[in-house]
């Protein structure tokens, strides 16, 4: 695969939740609790992932970090 292809790849991805799990997390999805309670520990874990990954693009790609932090933040009180 070239650079093009794995660069499309990479950015189709989700970012934090995938449509289904934002469907169940916001009650649009009919499931049993049990699944909707592993959906959300799993979001929360990605949660925890996440705070790794952010702390690697300050570090080491600020311009990167500052377009988190914009996206994260905007509406933050």
């Amino acid at each position: 695969m070239n650079d093009a292809a794995e660069a499309d790849v990479m950015s189709s991805g989700r970012a934090l939740l995938t449509d289904r799990e934002r469907d169940i997390l916001a009650g649009d999805a009919n499931v049993k609790d049990n699944y909707r309670y592993k959906v959300e520990s799993t979001a929360r874990q990605r949660v925890r992932d996440l705070k790794k990954d952010v702390d690697v693009l300050r570090e080491n790609y600020p311009e990167i970090f500052k377009e988190i932090e914009r996206a994260v933040c905007e509406n933050v009180e």
